[in-house]
């Protein structure tokens, strides 16, 4: 597997090929990445070698292109590694359109769990392909912003650039 470094201008990220899909693009700040990683070489039973590859660069020029405004969408294979549930909460986070947000309470509604705010909280902090699976637009029932794995400015950032 290839891991490489990407400087945003929201922050340090850190992105992983596995296979010729992204199975990780994630803040090299948050508390959970040691866990991410683990994740990652668990599943694949293999260490990562930091370098470039034409998944890796393709992302960080999408990554750029979404920074500088130009890029609503993105069309890079994935390879979300989570439970089926935490798969699930990540599929309807991508149905979030560009420049909106979605509560945590609404995302469980969507889903017919209801009382399952919590477990879809859980599974948006165990989001590993950030930005690109967009739990940055998931706020508090009150429209604040709540716990990001970049920091709340990031997620803060993130949402201007959505709304310009």
């Amino acid at each position: 597997m290839a891991i490489q470094y990407y400087q945003s201008v929201c922050g340090e990220m850190v992105l992983v090929d596995s296979g010729g899909k992204l199975s990780l693009c994630d803040w090299s700040k948050n508390r959970r990445l040691g866990f991410n990683l683990r994740r990652v070489t668990e599943s694949h039973s293999v260490d990562f070698r930091e370098k470039s590859t034409p998944i890796l660069h393709h992302a960080i020029m999408q990554l750029e292109e979404y920074f500088a405004g130009y890029r609503r969408q993105f069309d890079i294979p994935l390879l979300p590694l989570g439970t089926t549930f935490q798969q699930r909460v990540w599929d309807e986070l991508t149905d979030i359109p560009y420049g909106e947000t979605r509560s945590y309470k609404e995302i469980a509604e969507k889903m017919g769990k209801a009382e399952a705010v919590r477990a879809v909280a859980q599974a948006i902090g165990a989001n590993g392909i950030s930005i690109i699976i967009p739990c940055h637009r998931v706020v508090g029932s009150n429209g604040r912003l709540t716990g990001y794995a970049g920091g709340l400015e990031a997620k803060k950032r993130l949402i201007g650039i959505e709304k310009e």
